[in-house]
């Protein structure tokens, strides 16, 4: 038995972060003030993006993206059922319709040709837009995702919570990286601690769009603006006006500083998960009854590199409650991402109802995604695979 709890993700918090943080709380600003702008700029450089808003968290994220793509009660909006519940929420905050659509299990992403499918049965209009998950790190192939919607009249809402860093490969064999703006309209990503970069609380939107990107900075301050070119009038330097409906989506300074220290070695965490990820894949190849969540083969590239980003590692047991129960009793926190949207009392409430999207429902029957992050050692991610191997084989 390891000494310490092993949960399924962790946060890295260094000395440098720590004394960057403390350097922005002795300094004049802790909100509205200039680490802002720098993990925006910053952030944008790392995914390959024109723009970044960096907000309050994910789901202020995904809220300022449906109201700034103007969703209202006559949208109708597809998204996946595995994913947390956000990615539909922001879509019923502005009153619109969530319509999901059922996941290619070898890979727990959306299924596009299932959304061709329901887009194609409908009139043109009568959808809005999608919001694709890159879940567990996994990238969706935006590429096709793209024709589809441009086909239709569709925007795209990358949700890249889990993929910082990651990347899919186009058909021209060029890496496209999540939230590079390059085939969604907009694109979000989380700060939480389990994340990749952790701000404690905290989330970007990434876009390419400038008059989106500028509705963005006006929805997260309450709709207010003092920029003098947009003032209808100007009483002076103290004048400010209310030209939206906005939100208070804005997030602190010092967690921005948090953010950009993070940044800086975002890419020494990223190797390390992959190499975590090959681990446990070499551990459990060939092993009867473990299945592992496949990887999209549009993330791979010729040279077998994975643009998978690895914020989970899934696997699927058909004894799934008992592993887990297994796993808790020598120490070992393994989760369960994600339970079903539309399976939710909520969801259930607007029409949906167990059976609806089959192959989700499979999908969280058996999976459970196990430790995965930089700082997991050696020594515990082979007692994490001794343990599950060992259960598998009792």
């Amino acid at each position: 038995m390891l000494k310490n709890p092993v949960p399924y993700g962790r946060q890295h918090i260094t000395e440098a972060d720590i004394a960057t943080v403390v350097e922005t709380l002795q300094s004049d600003f802790l909100t509205q003030g200039p680490k802002v702008a720098e993990f925006e700029q910053a952030f944008a450089r790392y995914v390959g993006a024109k723009y970044a808003v960096a907000v309050s968290n994910g789901t202020a994220a995904l809220h300022l993206c449906t109201i700034a793509l103007g969703v209202n009660e006559a949208s109708r909006v597809i998204t996946t059922p595995i994913t947390f519940v956000a990615s539909a929420n922001c879509v019923r905050y502005c009153g619109g319709t969530v319509e999901f659509a059922d996941i290619d299990p070898t890979t727990a992403l959306i299924d596009i040709a299932q959304v061709r499918q329901m887009v194609e049965s409908k009139p043109k209009g009568y959808y809005s837009g999608i919001i694709p998950v890159d879940f567990a790190g996994n990238p969706v192939n935006l590429e096709q995702l793209r024709e589809l919607a441009d086909e239709h009249g569709l925007w795209i809402i990358e949700d890249a919570a889990h993929a910082p860093g990651g990347f899919f490969v186009d058909s021209k064999g060029e890496q496209q990286l999540c939230g590079n703006g390059r085939f969604a309209e907009l694109a979000i990503f989380s700060f939480h601690p389990v994340k990749h970069i952790a701000t404690s609380e905290g989330g970007m939107v990434t876009t390419n769009d400038e008059e989106l990107y500028k509705k963005l900075l006006l929805y997260r301050t309450h709709g207010i603006t003092r920029e003098a070119d947009l003032l209808e009038e100007n009483h002076g330097g103290w004048y400010m006006e209310m030209q939206a409906l906005g939100y208070n989506y804005r997030i602190p300074d010092m967690l921005c500083a948090l953010g950009l220290s993070q940044l800086s070695r975002a890419d020494e965490g990223m190797a390390r998960r992959r190499q975590i990820a090959k681990i446990y894949d070499a551990a459990f190849a060939g092993t009867a009854g473990i299945e592992v969540l496949g990887t999209n083969l549009a993330a791979i590239t010729e040279s077998g590199e994975t643009g998978h980003a690895y914020h989970l590692y899934v696997i699927q047991v058909a004894d799934r409650k008992g592993l887990y129960n297994f796993l808790r009793e020598h120490n070992i926190f393994a989760q369960v991402h994600y339970i079903p949207a539309h399976t939710m009392p909520y969801y259930r409430s607007l029409g949906y109802k167990k059976g609806d999207f089959p192959k989700a429902e499979r999908y969280y029957e058996a999976c459970l995604s196990l430790p995965m992050y930089p700082t997991l050692t050696n020594e515990e991610q082979q007692f994490v695979i001794e343990k599950v191997i060992g259960f598998i084989k009792e």
